[in-house]
């Protein structure tokens, strides 16, 4: 991009625009709302609410909890809400089984915060891993991942998904081919309208620790390995746009990178190289360091907050996945 020609220093000085409040809001360039924000949000089997010990502030909400929060997203401006399941361990099983269970804490949740709030979307978490014991993100067979097998099953999730009223599909499992299967099924069951949010770009990170624990499956089973073999490369950006333009001529309507902050170069690429609406997921290990630091007096909690998801903003984001969505909605207000 050309920069135009300014003239000497002194007829431009740059901080004339930054000397007062109302300058610097008069040319800003980029403003988070609101409206920007989708609140993760962990929903547990029981009752009531349960902190979660690794991330200050978060809790897993019971199914009548959860609807309050639906009420509470809508009054507060957030548009959305991304929901993630906690599942007593004793029901899980190497396969997932009740992944796709329709009276599972998912559907259940989904009815109850679509009845509460309905003017809020709901996003549901496409992917195996809350449900095996092995913690993986799909079907495993002598160590290895088997990717079409995986397909069959989230497929049936995401359809069980479609079926309680989720608004968004959001598979995270990384597996190949896996939008245009679910986009393929929810046509061929009549749900026209559902949206997929892919996890178009997802890193093997190390921020996730925090997010692993909220949900009870905090490390992968003795001899399961790791999750190097599908979710991507921490080193690699051409393989990001790969994945993306794979997933958008599937049929994905929206698409995302995950972690944020990290992966802020990816998230403008993509902008750049798509012009889909694209988000950032600021997943928990994120929020964890933000939270842990101001605890400590290392820096300004409220102002690193606000701070990081003015980055994301900036860098092209659509919107933000964040767990410090209601807070924020409450800071800026609607």
């Amino acid at each position: 991009m050309t920069v135009p020609p300014l003239a000497p220093y002194p007829a431009s000085r740059l901080r004339r625009l930054r000397q007062a409040d109302w300058t610097r809001r008069l040319v800003r360039e980029s403003e988070v709302r609101p409206a920007d924000l989708i609140w993760s949000m962990v929903v547990h089997e029981g009752e009531g609410k349960i902190p979660v010990a690794s991330m200050p502030g978060v809790e897993r909400l019971s199914v009548a909890e959860a609807a309050k929060a639906a009420v509470r997203a809508r009054d507060l401006g957030i548009p959305a809400i991304a929901i993630f399941p906690h599942i007593d361990p004793s029901r899980k099983d190497a396969t997932g089984s009740i992944a796709a269970d329709p009276d599972g804490v998912i559907p259940r949740a989904v009815k109850a915060m679509k009845d509460a709030a309905p003017e809020v979307g709901i996003m549901c978490d496409v992917a195996l891993d809350p449900f095996t014991d092995h913690g993986h993100d799909g079907v495993v067979e002598g160590g290895r991942i088997l990717n079409d097998a995986t397909i069959e099953r989230l497929i049936e999730q995401g359809l069980m998904q479609a079926e309680a009223g989720a608004d968004i599909l959001a598979p995270s499992d990384m597996m190949d081919g896996r939008i245009g299967r679910l986009r393929g099924a929810l046509e061929g069951h009549g749900h026209h309208d559902t949206l997929i949010m892919s996890y178009a770009a997802k890193y093997a990170s190390a921020f996730y620790g925090p997010y692993r624990d909220a949900i009870g499956s905090a490390k992968l089973s003795a001899g399961q390995g790791d999750k190097k073999t599908y979710q991507m490369d921490p080193s690699n950006t051409e393989e990001a746009i790969r994945e993306v333009a794979l997933d958008i001529a599937e049929g994905a309507d929206m698409v995302m990178v995950k972690p944020g902050l990290p992966y802020l170069d990816i998230l403008r690429r993509l902008v750049d190289e798509f012009r889909m609406p694209t988000y950032a997921f600021q997943v928990s290990g994120e929020y964890a360091m933000i939270k842990a630091a101001g605890a400590n007096g290392w820096i300004d909690e409220e102002r690193a907050i606000l701070e990081s998801l003015a980055a994301f903003k900036r860098a092209g984001a659509a919107g933000i996945i964040t767990y410090f969505a209601p807070w924020a909605a409450e800071k800026l207000g609607a």
